[in-house]
């Protein structure tokens, strides 16, 4: 049983801790995330996004999105979160999930940071991970 991310080329953990990996058009220089895969990825060169930025905007969903949503479909067992975008000052504003319980100190400009949290099970066991940004202290 191990780890496996929700997909490929989304995020890297390495010894500076996680990135989200975006692409940046080799023409014009505009940065996109996630990264583009297939025949359009080849007009961008990754880039490792800086893992700090600023709520931007969000909100809780409450209730079990519907699909193809693949977390906790059971009302009685679904547990609602933040959502919301994280301005990475001077590369990209990204969707994400917010990894906080105490919804009421969220709050537009409250500086976030980069995290890999446990997104769901596979039927083997594995733990598939998603990114997620949480508010530093």
């Amino acid at each position: 049983m191990g780890r496996v991310p929700i997909a490929d080329k989304l995020f890297t953990e390495g010894p500076e801790g996680p990135r989200l990996l975006a692409g940046r058009d080799r023409e014009t220089g505009k940065l996109v995330f996630p990264m583009p895969a297939g025949a359009e990825g080849r007009r961008y060169e990754q880039v490792a996004l800086s893992p700090k930025g600023r709520l931007w905007s969000y909100t809780v969903q409450r209730f079990p999105p519907k699909p193809p949503f693949q977390g906790e479909q059971d009302p009685a067992k679904f547990k609602p979160y933040a959502v919301g975008y994280v301005e990475i000052p001077g590369e990209i504003i990204v969707e994400t999930r917010l990894d906080t319980e105490s919804f009421n100190g969220l709050k537009v400009g409250l500086p976030m940071e980069l995290t890999i949290v446990p997104f769901r099970q596979t039927p083997e066991g594995d733990e598939v991970m998603t990114y997620a940004f949480k508010p530093t202290t």
